[in-house]
């Protein structure tokens, strides 16, 4: 007996691969059609294959808590995700026009702010920024662009339409897990990647590898890029690692680089010291140099300023860059994309309230049990309220904590998040909520991975994905039907 689609049901939200129980979307009907010859103990052998690789390959992650750090196996569903490849069309486009403008307002702003002369963007949401850094006033980033690596959070609402949640352009992670998702895939059910027009993803560290060398300050043939982790107790070591090896590059921690007298960055090797072009730094803006930020910093490496500010060593991201990670910035990006590039955007934003506003706010306090509120520069779905699932203290809480500070938080509709089947038990599949972050990198070209990092909510009825939280994964396809149907 094989798994009971018929008996699956999407409910009232828009669902990844079904458009009616037992009647699959065109892209997903190869891989239901497939899926539907297993029997139980192939579904379990499936299950336990994708457990064992997991294992075998040690992809992991960290979670914090009061005990200690805990490294638990990466949680991941076979059954995947599809998504039709000429609906990613349109949404790749839109990703690279959403991180071009952004990279156009960062340089903006560190410069001549001519985006707050002409009022598009009120000057106190700058002066109050968390993430904008006086220290980069002035610098000219190769091609102007700061923002190298971005992680754009997606979602589809009831509609079906690809909304954009937030812009990650700090230090953004997951794509090796996106990646691993694959190569576990292909190990799962070999079969179908031999009869689906599925699109790869592997050749990202390829593209990740061009873009951060086109940076390089010096006319060589190979740059020397590294990437620069706080080491082996971060959350995300597993990804530094993976990409430094499938780029060819080296993995160094702060106190491997030296900032010598002539501002130029030099790796400690045992032949001696390299010059280092290219630093993918993975470490946040203030641990990056105990000269310029946090003194106490052991993390980063003291003059790596210096040697940016003097053209001698590129930074990816570029510090500063997150001043446009910033969530009340994130409600302007529509307004940011018309200012610098004359369109309208191909992804729209999701509906936001910006509490800083007296109307605004009025509606947030009067309807906190309707909406998310978020506060400007989190992460990891921390110190949020999703306000259907609160208690009423929580709520209490949350309006003390935006009226003391109403610049720091937005609210968002709470969104009818598409859901897709994830397996639950024993040859039983239910709709567990997602959502997907596509990369964009861009340095002298622009590059969009086919697919992205699908995350999914493993409680029934959360819509909160984060691994840290109890949240999965699946692997991503992007499937040309030839046809143009979604």
């Amino acid at each position: 007996m094989s798994i009971e689609w018929k008996d699956y049901a999407p409910g009232e939200f828009y669902d990844e691969l079904f458009s009616a129980p037992g009647c699959a979307r065109e892209p997903a009907e190869a891989l239901i059609s497939y899926l539907e010859s297993f029997s139980d103990e192939d579904v379990n052998s499936r299950k336990v294959a994708a457990e064992s690789t997991i294992k075998e390959m040690g992809v992991s992650f960290t979670v914090y808590t009061e005990g200690g750090n805990i490294d638990r196996a990466w949680p991941f569903d076979i059954l995947p995700r599809v998504i039709s490849k000429s609906q990613w069309d349109i949404t790749a486009a839109g990703l690279k026009q959403r991180l071009r403008a952004l990279n156009l307002f960062i340089d903006d702003l560190y410069h001549d702010q001519k985006i707050i002369k002409d009022g598009v963007v009120p000057g106190f949401i700058l002066k109050q920024s968390a993430n904008y850094r006086k220290e980069c006033e002035g610098v000219s980033p190769r091609f102007g662009v700061w923002a190298h690596i971005c992680g754009t959070d997606l979602v589809r609402d009831g509609d079906g339409q690809f909304y954009v949640l937030e812009d990650n352009l700090r230090v953004p992670s997951g794509v090796s897990y996106m990646l691993e998702n694959r190569s576990i895939m292909k190990r799962v059910i070999p079969e179908v990647f031999e009869n689906v027009n599925i699109a790869p993803v592997g050749d990202y560290p390829e593209h990740l590898f061009d873009t951060l060398s086109a940076l390089s300050p010096r006319e060589v043939d190979k740059p020397v890029v590294v990437v620069l982790t706080p080491g082996i107790y971060n959350s995300a070591y597993f990804e530094h690692a993976f990409l430094a090896q499938r780029m060819g590059a080296e993995l160094v921690e702060g106190s491997d680089l030296v900032v010598t007298e002539d501002d130029c960055v030099y790796m400690k090797t045992i032949a001696g010291l390299e010059r280092v072009d290219v630093v993918y730094r993975r470490i946040d803006d203030l641990f990056l140099d105990p000269e310029v930020f946090h003194p106490d910093s052991t993390l980063g490496v003291p003059g790596l300023m210096r040697a940016w500010r003097a053209g001698n060593v590129a930074l990816a991201n570029a510090p500063g860059a997150g001043v446009a990670d910033d969530k009340v910035v994130y409600a302007f990006v529509p307004a940011i994309i018309k200012y610098y590039l004359g369109e309208e955007p191909l992804i729209p934003n999701v509906e936001t309230f910006l509490c800083y506003d007296d109307k605004q706010r009025e509606y947030v306090l009067a309807n906190l049990d309707k909406l998310v509120v978020k506060p400007a520069n989190e992460s990891g779905g921390y110190g949020m309220l999703i306000g259907p699932h609160s208690t009423k203290k929580e709520r209490e809480t949350f309006a003390d904590l935006i009226k003391a500070n109403p610049r720091n938080y937005i609210a968002q509709p709470t969104l009818a998040l598409s859901t897709s089947p994830t397996l639950v038990g024993k040859n039983k599949v239910e709709p567990r909520h997602l959502d997907l972050r596509p990369f964009v990198l861009q340095s002298r070209d622009s590059y969009v991975t086919t697919g992205g990092l699908t995350r999914v909510a493993m409680k029934k009825g959360s819509l909160v994905v984060n691994s840290s939280q109890g949240g999965g994964s699946k692997d991503t396809w992007i499937v040309d039907t030839g046809t143009g149907i979604e």
